[in-house]
């Protein structure tokens, strides 16, 4: 199913502007208008065709990805955030 999908895909969205898939690792970096790149773990292939698919990028993004995969933030790109 992975075979056919591309794996780096730029969007026009106020959220994301663009995302990179790898299918062996099921992990999906995207980068957000913000200028922060997240990695999304275990992400299956059907759930980024969804997001290749998805009417509105970033609130796939919010309600189909981010509340079940862990992340990690590009550690050379965090910025300071106040605790």
């Amino acid at each position: 199913m992975a075979d056919d999908l591309p794996l780096m895909k730029e969007f026009n969205s106020s959220a994301v502007t663009h995302v990179r898939y790898h299918p062996e690792e099921q992990t999906l970096d995207i980068w957000y208008r913000g200028g922060d790149r997240y990695s999304y773990f275990d992400v299956p292939a059907e759930l980024y065709r969804g997001l290749l698919d998805a009417e509105s990028v970033g609130q796939y993004v919010n309600f189909e990805i981010k509340p079940d995969r862990r992340f990690e933030l590009e550690p050379g790109r965090r910025r300071f955030r106040p605790g």
